[in-house]
């Protein structure tokens, strides 16, 4: 009778067959093909906790934070975290939360469960704003944390001088507000960053490339002169969310508040396209930096105004959203880049990881990685640039008249923008760093105390950890 033998001696492949070794063989030939490397004359950081992209806002939610995984994905197949400092930040504490959102708002955020969301339905109350754009998920509090941490552990290391571009994509959620939850955002990382660069920058410019108005963070920073809003975005009062930012929205109307005239709305009609709108940005930017000179920039990448977005409604492309990333990293300032909206997955994630390589300076294949994970979710072309402005296209309604007419009116609300604004009477924010540091300090004082306690027991009677009694 032929016996079986019950094991096979074990062979391993060489370099280049199949092994465990081959993923780490493909990214080395991405990095050598894309000329990917560290950047000269300055340091890019990456922000990134994968328990974000875990979380779930529902089936039929918009809000996919599974775009982060495929994202970061991207990212690793090409190689460029090799050309970065990369790191896994730690969540925001409720004491760095509450730095700009209400107590009680945030400690309903940290108790509230779906259990509770339907009680409170049941009786007809649902605070804060929470209901089916704001819905209350498993994990709501710690999503909340962790985005919000990324953005601050960002900044953190711009203040500290660690790193000249700091990168966030699971941040830019703009539309929360002090004491409410707005546009699928429950709290601002985006106010909160600022803050921290506020406690070491006179003057921050913010830009906002969704194709909603980024309302949070200019409601925040309203009444002051220390933080310039700059938003482009789809705008029609009574049809399209959030229904603010027109053009004669500029700040408090009373010229003595320091914030008078210090928030820049770039209104759009539908279907503006590449050539248009990096030109717009250009021309609007400019002068902004001209007139206010900023000492640090943020720029949220919203990719709901990419081309064939689920909830978008312009035409542009990859490549002309990466230009204006490109054109505030050549400003040469502090530069936070975070993400934002963006409800077509696949494209925010080529997006993203494009943005990604325009803050190192590098040029990517056209061609996604063959080992890239998830890759059939880029079929059919499996490109990073498809075109998109053909995607669900919009009519272009944005003359050329419209568009100089808008840079027109930027630059005459300029004309009343003093310079360098005086920081001296302005509230200056307590340090989240110190927050930080604190917090970290209890925890190793916690474990002293009990490291003490027991050293006290302890008579030395002949070896450490032996009782007295």
């Amino acid at each position: 009778m032929t016996q079986t033998a019950v094991y096979n001696d074990y062979n391993h492949p060489q370099p280049g067959a199949t092994s465990t070794l081959t993923l780490d063989e493909e990214v080395s030939r991405e990095i050598s093909k894309n000329g990917i490397k560290r950047p000269k004359g300055y340091t890019v950081s990456y922000h990134a906790n994968p328990e974000v992209e875990k979380m779930h806002f529902g089936p039929k939610h918009p809000m996919k934070p599974w775009r982060l995984t495929l994202t970061n994905k991207i990212v690793l197949a090409y190689g460029m975290h090799e050309a970065m400092d990369v790191y896994i930040p730690r969540p925001a504490t409720f004491q760095e939360l509450t730095e700009y959102h209400k107590e009680d708002y945030i400690e309903f955020l940290s108790r509230v469960t779906p259990k509770d969301k339907l009680d409170l339905e049941g009786k007809g109350i649902l605070p804060y704003n929470m209901g089916d754009d704001c819905p209350v998920f498993d994990g709501l509090y710690e999503y909340c944390s962790l985005y919000s941490g990324a953005s601050l552990d960002a900044a953190r290391k711009l203040t500290n001088n660690q790193s000249d571009i700091a990168i966030n994509w699971s941040g830019g959620l703009h539309h929360a507000k002090k004491a409410e939850a707005s546009g699928f955002c429950y709290t601002n990382d985006i106010v909160l960053a600022i803050l921290q660069l506020l406690l070491y920058h006179p003057r921050v410019l913010y830009i906002d490339l969704d194709v909603h108005h980024g309302d949070g963070v200019e409601q925040a920073f309203w009444s002051t002169d220390r933080v310039m809003t700059l938003s482009l975005h789809k705008y029609d009062r009574a049809t399209f969310f959030p229904g603010t930012g027109g053009s004669d929205d500029t700040g408090p109307k009373n010229n003595a508040n320091p914030g008078a005239h210090h928030s820049i709305n770039v209104p759009l009609h539908d279907g503006i396209d590449d050539e248009s709108y990096v030109q717009l940005f250009k021309d609007v930017v400019g002068p902004c930096i001209e007139t206010y000179q900023p000492t640090a920039v943020v720029i949220q990448c919203g990719g709901d105004s990419l081309g064939g977005d689920r909830l978008g409604c312009f035409n542009i492309n990859i490549r002309a959203h990466g230009s204006c990333v490109g054109y505030a990293k050549n400003l040469g300032l502090p530069l936070l880049v975070v993400g934002g909206g963006g409800y077509t997955p696949r494209n925010v994630a080529r997006l993203w990881a494009h943005e990604t390589s325009v803050c190192l300076g590098t040029e990517l294949h056209p061609s996604l990685p063959s080992h890239t994970p998830f890759i059939e979710h880029f079929a059919p072309d499996k490109s990073l640039y498809p075109d998109l402005s053909q995607t669900g296209r919009y009519d272009n309604k944005n003359s050329d008249k419209y568009l100089r007419d808008i840079v027109a009116s930027v630059r005459e609300q300029l004309r009343y923008v003093e310079g360098n604004p005086s920081v001296q009477l302005q509230h200056v924010p307590p340090d989240l760093g110190v927050v930080r540091e604190e917090v970290e300090r209890e925890i190793e004082e916690e474990r002293g105390r009990k490291d003490f306690g027991r050293r006290r027991r302890e008579r030395g009677a002949g070896m450490r950890g032996e009782y007295a009694h």
